[in-house]
């Protein structure tokens, strides 16, 4: 067992301290720095890391504990090696890869090897969903990776990757553009545009657009805004949630490689009307690749006077942005559990109201969008609204960014209007046979083909950007098992609906799976579902019945009378 040095380890917390701060907003990228160096946090760090900010060390532990990629037990190994267990990986091989990586290494998963080289565990969605199985070695990604590859990685690890041919970044598949992907506008300009502007203006634009948020909640963004800038703080913050969890969406990992700059406008933008002075990107601890590139980009607009003191020579006008890192907790999707996150808590949702745009992160005035929704503002105010509303319904405007993933021929990134069609959909991507398309991801609804002629829309089936399509083979009770599963282990616990009511409905399709659930139980367990849709404290809980039940309603015929194969 490695001996931690105290006096050393009081020294790095405060050489930390002087980077991050001395507040307890400085506690997550505090454990994330002792972590990457010492590869655990045992009790002498929560300790002197609670003493060097001022916290109850009860509360560290508290925090340390409840993030999937803190590890308050036994040293990690050197390579963590991350095997993605959701859905679209499941349905492209990941049991032979994970089958694999336990024969090379002789562990099991939740172990490590005994020369200390390797940890091997499962996580949730990479965001690779459409070139999976996909896994991740630290801060290394691995996509369509099959068992045959394995022993090269494993390889490659053990020479630190000195002449690895395998990327660091695994490009994103783009299959269909459209007026967002496609812009054309160069760094700068529409941050330019809009400080020519009165914020009054900036508003305006985005209220008669219609943009409403990309991240599958759909509050308008200009009300968002408004409300924000009219509240009355000496300290008001943006805040880019990037913290892309939900199984089957990979669109932000492209967006944040691809069209960095356009969302750095729109963040500074936003900035400009409710008149902020910081940001912060939360980048999902599964992305960790991205943020040595992100910095680079923010140091790039602060040469350019795009980022920092009196931006483009605005007195007054200062704002910058800092990349906070997650640490696998898939409810800080959430917007108040995120900021609960960046704040140094454990990431369990806020009761609301009040809402963040008055009462946000350390109790100042918040705007929180999502990355496509960033995007999408700075080019309204660049193009004009009627630009915008050249495509979409009347309730739901614009174009939007699908990750579509599953049994199709064109798995990839798609940019379609609102308003198309589940069926138009699947003909554009080549999945015309489909027992059945997730949309939403896993929180979303599962939709049979007697309803492939709705529309996707705010107005019919919502969707943040996920589509997964299940082919005739499909085995619909192991989609139902696999997206209960996620929830059961992403609950944070702190409502009894969501806590014990997932868990109750996970019993039940195992039930289902050994041929031993009667209809009126399958009744009494709808009866929970429905409940924990209005009784839930978030979205998680409120929203994570949904396939369960669309499932349920749609698929009786190949749920029912299961006849269990014979061991």
């Amino acid at each position: 067992m490695q001996v931690i040095d105290g006096e050393k380890l009081i020294i790095e917390i405060d050489q930390l301290k002087t980077k991050y701060g001395a507040d307890r907003s400085a506690l997550m990228p505090i454990l994330q720095n002792l972590q990457d160096k010492y590869k655990y946090l045992p009790p002498k760090i929560l300790q002197e890391t609670a003493h060097a900010l001022n916290i109850h060390p009860v509360e560290v532990e508290g925090v340390a504990s409840f993030y999937s990629f803190f590890n308050t037990g036994d040293k990690q190994g050197k390579y963590v090696i991350r095997l993605c267990q959701t859905i679209s990986c499941d349905l492209v091989g990941k049991t032979n890869v994970a089958r694999q990586l336990e024969n090379e290494l002789q562990i099991k998963f939740g172990e490590s090897t005994k020369d200390g080289r390797f940890t091997l565990e499962y996580t949730n969605c990479l965001g690779m969903c459409d070139q999976g199985p996909a896994l991740m070695i630290n801060d290394r990604l691995f996509a369509k990776v099959t068992p045959d590859r394995i022993p090269q990685i494993i390889h490659d690890c053990r020479k630190d990757f000195v002449k690895s041919d395998f990327p660091k970044v695994v490009p994103s598949d783009v299959k269909k553009t459209g007026p967002i992907l496609s812009h054309g506008v160069k760094p700068g300009d529409a941050l330019r545009k809009a400080l020519t502007m009165k914020r009054v203006e900036i508003i305006s634009n985005l209220r008669e657009s219609g943009l409403k948020g990309r991240g599958g909640a759909g509050f308008p963004t200009s009300t968002k805004w408004q409300l924000a800038g009219a509240a009355q703080s000496d300290q008001k913050f943006v805040v880019c949630n990037a913290d892309e969890g939900e199984p089957g969406t990979f669109k932000d990992r492209f967006l944040l490689y691809e069209h960095t700059d356009i969302l750095l406008d729109g963040m500074t933008t936003a900035a400009y009307v409710i008149k902020a002075q910081k940001g912060y990107i939360y980048l999902r601890g599964e992305y960790l690749y991205m943020k040595k590139f992100l910095e680079e980009a923010l140091e790039t607009r602060r040469k350019n006077n795009l980022l920092g003191e009196n931006i483009l020579a605005n007195k007054d006008f200062n704002f910058d942005i800092e990349i906070r890192m997650g640490a696998g907790a898939y409810v800080c999707g959430e917007e108040t559990a995120l900021i609960e996150s960046l704040e140094g808590n454990r990431g369990e949702p806020r009761n609301r109201p009040p809402f963040p745009v008055d009462t946000g992160f350390l109790g100042r005035p918040t705007v929180v969008n999502n990355v496509e929704t960033f995007i999408a503002a700075a080019l309204i105010n660049e193009k004009g609204p009627k630009w915008f509303n050249e495509h979409g319904t009347d309730k739901s405007k614009g174009t939007k960014i699908f990750s579509i993933s599953g049994d199709c021929k064109n798995q990839g990134i798609y940019e379609l209007p609102y308003g198309i069609t589940v069926r138009e959909m699947l003909k554009e991507v080549g999945g015309e046979n489909a027992k059945a398309v997730q949309v939403g991801g896993a929180s979303g609804h599962c939709i049979p083909p007697k309803d492939f002629d709705r529309k996707i829309a705010y107005e019919d089936v919502g969707s943040g950007g996920s589509i997964i399509i299940f082919g005739p083979d499909t085995d619909i009770l192991e989609v139902a098992k696999n997206f209960l599963e996620f929830f059961v282990e992403e609950s944070c616990g702190q409502c009894t609906p969501c806590r014990n009511g997932n868990p109750k409905l996970l019993e039940g399709i195992e039930m289902l799976q050994n041929g031993r659930c009667s209809v009126s139980y399958l009744n009494e367990l709808e009866k929970l579902g429905e409940t924990m849709q209005i009784s839930s404290k978030c979205g998680l809980g409120q929203s994570s019945p949904n396939a369960f039940l669309s499932i349920i309603k749609n698929f009786k015929p190949d749920i029912l009378g299961r006849v269990p194969e014979k061991d």
